[in-house]
């Protein structure tokens, strides 16, 4: 059980960046529809830049720039040119990979995509804690970007509730004119806090190339983007309820997983539709009592 659980939070983690990204897009008022792309490119952007440098730092730093690059797009169309944000998320999630297909392509110079194959990230054991019965296995033996994506749960949940910075964030996503009046500025708020999404959604994306695969495939993402999105929406736009219901995806996976391994007599393809079907009847019992930013989508 204790294995079980901690897959399902090394599974989680990379729905957790991607829904503590699209939290900030949506409290700021613009849809995060685009996080499959941009976590997408974040995991292209991860491999290329810990395969030029030979270090996986670095390819986190690339992986923050490559889904903020993404996400600049989307706030310029939808911020500055005030076009529709679910047609624009939609339009960077098939950009993204059309695109990190094509560069994958034109880097291996012969026509074949490019094969790269990285060690994935190793756990972390934190000494003493580790040795904590049932707790210790579990939170404090991850990878280094599982604890990356906790620390932004706490960091992004005192930045919302406890700053201006946060308070005018959401004041955004509620009440752009009051912000006006106040003396600040919604549309670079707005443009800032997409990029932002970007960034912390390319993090998720490294999680899957560097930690979980340690190599780099055409839509690798496989929907998590969409899960993720679902997360945020379950959680009511708060960091520790989006995690929670991350978890709750990385649990039916890690499940998945664990009855293909004991070759349960049942089809693999109906086990892999679990996640997003569990995503649907959330949404569907959950998901209509919701109460979306009052300016979310509308430009300003």
């Amino acid at each position: 059980m204790i294995d079980f659980l901690a897959a399902a939070i090394r599974i989680a983690t990379p729905l957790i960046f991607a829904a503590l990204g699209g939290i900030l897009s949506e409290r700021a008022g613009v849809f995060a529809v685009g996080l499959e792309g941009m976590m997408l490119t974040g995991a292209f952007a991860a491999v290329i830049g810990t395969w030029l440098t030979g270090f996986s730092a670095a390819g986190m730093v690339f992986a923050a720039l490559g889904g903020g690059l993404i996400a600049t797009l989307v706030a310029i169309v939808t911020v500055r040119h005030r076009a529709d944000n679910m047609v624009t998320g939609l339009t960077c999630n098939i950009l993204a990979l059309g695109l990190t297909t094509y560069i994958l392509h034109i880097l291996s110079g012969n026509g074949r995509p490019l094969a790269i194959h990285l060690d994935p990230l190793a756990p972390w054991v934190i000494p003493g804690l580790s040795r904590i019965p049932v707790v210790g296995p579990l939170l404090f033996i991850q990878p280094p970007l599982t604890y990356l994506a906790l620390f932004f749960c706490a960091i992004l949940s005192l930045l919302l509730s406890r700053t201006q910075m946060g308070l005018m964030l959401c004041a955004t996503g509620e009440n752009p004119e009051a912000v006006f009046a106040a003396g600040s500025d919604p549309l670079k708020i707005r443009f800032l806090a997409v990029i932002g999404c970007g960034a912390i959604a390319g993090l998720g994306g490294a999680v899957l190339s560097l930690q979980q695969v340690g190599t780099f495939t055409d839509g690798m993402t496989g929907g998590r983007g969409y899960l993720a999105l679902a997360s945020l929406i379950v959680g009511r736009w708060n960091p520790w309820g989006a995690a929670a219901a991350c978890l709750v995806f990385g649990a039916t996976e890690a499940l998945e997983l664990r009855m293909q391994f004991m070759s349960v007599p049942v089809s693999s393809y109906i086990m892999q539709m679990a996640p997003y079907v569990i995503a649907l009847t959330v949404l569907a019992g959950l998901g209509r009592s919701s109460t979306l930013p009052a300016s979310i989508g509308k430009p300003l």
